[in-house]
């Protein structure tokens, strides 16, 4: 690691895009992706920091007020003022952080691929040392993300990502730009697919992806146990 703040601190990164191709319908970060995570990670002992493509306060997507740790992000002082007032990612430092966790929600569709900032966050992270997770449609941010040498961070490993099957089945396939797990694949991804909806994470050394919202928590989790392990 680069240095002791980076072993306490992870980045979650956000979606400025809030409308769904030409449906009418809204959408933006899912707040779930975002919420358990935050809870793994401050759980363990982790500070959280936010990020997204434009800055400031990012639309957001998936809000159920009877999810008791949704709630309890929303109402934490600390991060419903980081919230609020995202920085973009030219203004972000990736050396303090140990983990980018590249949050879904349709909206990264459009606005995490081909986003140099974000590349760059992410590549600063894993050739430190650090560890660049993704959970659902969050691997977007993974499919433009090239290494110092040209290559794709994906290319040869395992990954999972919301799955062209569950595209299908929300009938969003005719809407989203591309079809996430296709675009890693002609990235040099192998894509680990698992049943639609079933929490499905894969760890590739430092690199941890999940399928869906139901491999949210499971992605932080295995997140932070590779930096643990980064630290022995």
């Amino acid at each position: 690691m680069s240095s002791v703040a980076s072993r306490d601190r992870v980045l979650i990164v956000l979606t400025s895009h809030g409308k769904l191709g030409d449906t009418g319908r809204s959408t933006g970060f899912y707040l779930p992706e975002v919420a358990h995570p935050w809870h793994v990670f401050t759980q363990a002992g982790l500070t959280v920091d936010l990020v997204s493509v434009q800055g400031g306060e990012p639309p957001m997507d998936g809000h159920d007020p009877a999810d008791p740790v949704q709630q309890k992000f929303l109402e934490d002082p600390e991060m419903s003022a980081k919230l609020k007032s995202t920085p973009k990612p030219g203004e972000v430092d990736p050396s303090r952080y140990g983990i980018v966790f590249y949050a879904g929600g349709h909206g990264v569709m459009w606005d995490f691929p081909g986003n140099a900032g974000l590349a760059a966050i992410g590549r600063q992270v894993y050739e430190q040392g650090g560890v660049v997770a993704a959970v659902c449609h969050g691997p977007a941010g993974l499919v433009d993300l090239t290494l110092g040498d040209g290559s794709h961070l994906v290319a040869g490993k395992r990954v999972a990502a919301f799955t062209n099957d569950e595209e299908a089945a929300v009938g969003l396939t005719e809407v989203v730009p591309f079809l996430l797990a296709d675009r890693l694949v002609e990235r040099g991804a192998i894509h680990v697919p698992a049943p639609n909806f079933q929490a499905n994470v894969i760890v590739d050394g430092r690199l941890v992806t999940g399928q869906n919202p139901a491999s949210a928590t499971g992605v932080a989790e295995a997140a932070v146990s590779v930096l643990r392990e980064q630290e022995a």
